[in-house]
């Protein structure tokens, strides 16, 4: 009989990450707001030292921005960044879907449509944090189906940074109704396995979402 394999605890900054981070996605920090290193750390019941390797990884990210002789500072995205990100995301993210086109199975196939039928929901309901949630699972899971690990992981940490302000361009009137519409169409081109026309897509889907984000 195998010997059970003990699994090591997961380090304090680590959850301290993570927590961190939740609380900028959430803005309870916000854009441009000042991390109190000495604040957090005490409302933790941590030390600082947690607090800063917490720090070192979000600013890693891009989450935080760390200024001379100032600190630590939740990342402001400009426009310029926006355009940036949105020109590589859309880059990346129609290789992914030019790739799933090829090589995703039925049973993968089924189980993104399976997603887009709780967009749809989500979008009928007008429940914008559902919408937002779903949304990400679909893309992640043409992720899942391209198979490139190296690739995702670009994209999950451009999309840290995008996370910043995502929401409120989906708030936009209309916005959400559009993204929809997108989402119908890069299914469809997928179920048809159809890689040029789903490439095409998911490239003018971060188009529109660039222009929404203006």
């Amino acid at each position: 009989m195998n010997a059970k394999i003990s699994l090591a605890p997961r380090p304090l900054y680590e959850e301290v990450a993570e927590r961190l981070r939740n609380s900028i996605f959430s803005h309870e920090y916000a854009p441009g707001a000042w991390i109190d290193e000495q604040a957090i750390a005490a409302e933790y019941g941590i030390s600082r030292t947690p607090m800063r390797e917490a720090i070192k990884v979000l600013a890693a990210e891009g989450l935080i921005t760390m200024k001379m002789r100032r600190g630590a500072y939740v990342t402001e995205v400009s426009k310029s960044d926006l355009n940036q990100i949105f020109t590589v995301l859309a880059l990346l993210e129609g290789q992914a879907c030019r790739e799933a086109a090829t090589k995703a199975t039925e049973k993968q196939l089924e189980a993104l449509d399976s997603i887009h039928l709780k967009l749809e929901r989500a979008a009928a309901d007008r429940d914008l944090d559902e919408f937002f949630a779903i949304n990400q699972s679909f893309h992640e899971k043409i992720q899942e189906i391209s198979s490139n690990p190296w690739m995702k992981r670009t994209i999950d940490d451009l999309k840290k940074v995008l996370k910043l302000q995502r929401r409120d361009s989906l708030s936009k009137r209309g916005r959400m109704e559009s993204s929809l519409l997108e989402h119908r169409k890069i299914l469809s081109a997928l179920l048809a396995r159809d890689p040029d026309l789903s490439e095409k897509l998911m490239k003018e889907h971060f188009l529109q979402g660039q222009l929404a984000a203006k």
